[in-house]
């Protein structure tokens, strides 16, 4: 097994478990640093599987389709975390509330 496809395996399980955290958690902050985690394995797959072999260098297109996917990620952390303080604040918890219509 290559370093490359350990990565790639590695941000797959990232990606994995941002979601199981992003689908069972209740607690808004708790979802956004799930997503932080999904983001972040896609981020290490992408880059190893930019690597094609040694003797050849890496794709620079996986690269900066990350440096542009970071900034992306942490404008929406900033975006989403001020939507939890605005919804803590007319609440009282950093929770959706409930629907109680059924």
């Amino acid at each position: 097994m290559s370093v490359s496809t350990l990565y790639a395996l590695v941000g797959t399980a990232l990606f994995s478990l941002g979601l199981v955290g992003l689908i069972s958690y209740s607690h808004l902050i708790r979802k956004i640093l799930a997503a932080n985690i999904m983001a972040s394995g896609v981020f290490l797959t992408l880059v190893a599987l930019s690597y094609v072999s040694r003797e050849t260098s890496a794709d620079p297109v996986p690269h900066a389709m990350v440096l542009t996917g970071l900034v992306v990620a942490v404008s929406a952390t900033a975006l989403a975390l001020a939507l939890v303080r605005r919804v803590r604040g007319m609440t009282g918890s950093p929770r959706l509330p409930e629907d109680e219509s059924d």
